[in-house]
């Protein structure tokens, strides 16, 4: 089909908003100015687009319209200068929707306390979108969540408008691909997967990203390719992570290093991919997405065994830490109760002040159970509230590892000054292997 005839098989509808995408002068609006949203909105000003945010916190809303910075994603520049160029603003008011031609819903979408999916955001704000949709308008669901939502959740309700979805709307499915602390791959550049609801709903939002984007956009047959895509990327790393946490279990017991272990699987060319070991997994992706599909399956009469097992191996890792420091202070003839356990590290992985899920604060809640007396330091992440109770990083001095009774390495921060470590803590217990290569003047114990 040449170009010309592929342009007249297109409504006008769809040809308007294209038009308006490839020329940039459509105003794209962001429900979200969490991790996912902010980082996405400042990519779309960047392009040339005038954006809308839009957050329920207020402090939030402040803080982009005066051009500072919460994301560590986010370059503070580019920020402010989007701010300065008046190509990005942000509001508590959801009636700015009537004015987009295209919003992306980027809330959260926790577990609840019987780790069932929480799709209340997601609807609310399907909900308030409902009420500004109009002829022409671009919908795209970025929240992790359940194969279905969009279908079955979002598209009825946005349906209620009176308006049809693929017709008078276009509505699809592209999962978030933030890895928060990544060097390389950022928003940007990461490759973006795009489902449909109709053909015609693809190409549309297809050519929103690719006018933002410079990773390349992979389109899909539906929004149900693209939810059960998102939860296979992290469910296959909870799963390997799983193994790399059980044959750190089972190396202890052997005697064996299991860096070194794999380090030497690693050197294969093929048929063999490196996962790591930790004291547990944390964030808002890893944990929690395979919960999704397990919840999920119960519809279907079937029981996700795989994933299951690897999220109790990976939930037992805080306790396994635990136990490991109360037989590493046996072993200087110290009891746990009563002991002062120094952690480096309270976000749950490398360079971020990510706290989510850490499993740090699961080890901390097992260190107190017990008595100890714990204090963390942690270069991103100054202070913190966890159990009712307020949290102080403490400075990392030659006092303050000679005072501790064992030192954790919990998160291996880059900017954590591990030659003042390897000297003075007496004793020493590294999950994330941050000591590679260093000689430690104290006993020195790998997870």
């Amino acid at each position: 089909m040449s170009v010309t005839a592929a342009k007249m098989s297109f409504s006008p509808l769809e040809e308007q908003l294209m038009n308006k995408l490839q020329s940039r002068r459509a105003v794209i609006g962001v429900v979200g100015l969490g991790y996912v949203g902010l980082p996405l909105a400042v990519e779309k000003a960047k392009a040339g687009f005038r954006v809308i945010g839009f957050d329920v916190q207020a402090g939030k809303v402040d803080m982009v319209n005066q051009g500072i910075n919460y994301i560590g994603d986010v370059v503070d520049d580019d920020l402010r200068q989007m701010v300065k160029a008046k190509r990005i603003k942000a509001t508590a008011e959801y009636s700015f929707l009537a004015g987009v031609d295209a919003v992306a819903i980027c809330v959260p979408t926790p577990l609840d306390i019987y780790q069932q999916p929480d799709t209340s955001y997601v609807e609310m704000s399907t909900r308030e979108i409902a009420k500004h949709l109009h002829p022409g308008m671009l919908v795209v669901l970025e929240s992790t969540t359940y194969p279905g939502t969009t279908e079955q959740l979002v598209k009825p309700i946005l349906e209620s408008s009176g308006l049809r979805c693929g017709i008078d709307f276009f509505l699809a499915y592209s999962p978030e691909r933030i890895d928060p602390g990544n060097k390389q791959f950022k928003t940007k550049n990461t490759p973006k997967v795009v489902g449909g609801v109709t053909p015609v709903c693809t190409r549309v939002a297809s050519t929103m990203y690719r006018a933002v984007l410079d990773g390349e956009v992979h389109e899909v047959e539906s929004p149900a390719v693209a939810e059960m895509e998102k939860i296979f990327e992290n469910t296959f790393r909870n799963i390997n992570i799983a193994l790399a946490n059980e044959m750190a279990i089972l190396c202890n017991r052997m005697g064996i290093n299991v860096w070194d272990v794999i380090d030497a699987a690693k050197t294969k060319p093929y048929g063999f991919m490196a996962f790591y070991p930790g004291p547990g997994l944390g964030g808002h992706c890893i944990p929690i997405d395979p919960f999704y599909l397990t919840w999920k399956a119960r519809e279907y009469n079937y029981h996700t065994r795989l994933i299951e097992l690897a999220g109790e191996i990976n939930n037992s890792m805080p306790e396994f830490v635990v136990e490991r420091i109360a037989f590493i202070l046996n072993e200087e003839k110290k009891a746990i109760n009563g002991s002062r356990v120094l952690l480096l590290g309270l976000a749950y992985k490398r360079d971020i002040d990510d706290i989510r899920e850490s499993p740090v604060l699961k080890i901390i809640d097992d260190l107190l159970r017990r008595g100890a007396d714990f204090a963390y330091h942690d270069p991103f992440v100054a202070r913190c509230q966890h159990g009712g109770a307020a949290y102080e990083s403490q400075p990392l001095t030659k006092q303050t590892l000679e005072a501790a009774d064992i030192v954790v390495i919990t998160t291996d921060h880059s900017d954590t000054d591990y030659e003042l470590v390897r000297h003075h803590a007496a004793v020493l217990f590294d999950t994330r292997n941050a000591m590679k290569g260093r000689a430690v003047a104290g006993k020195y114990y790998r997870l």
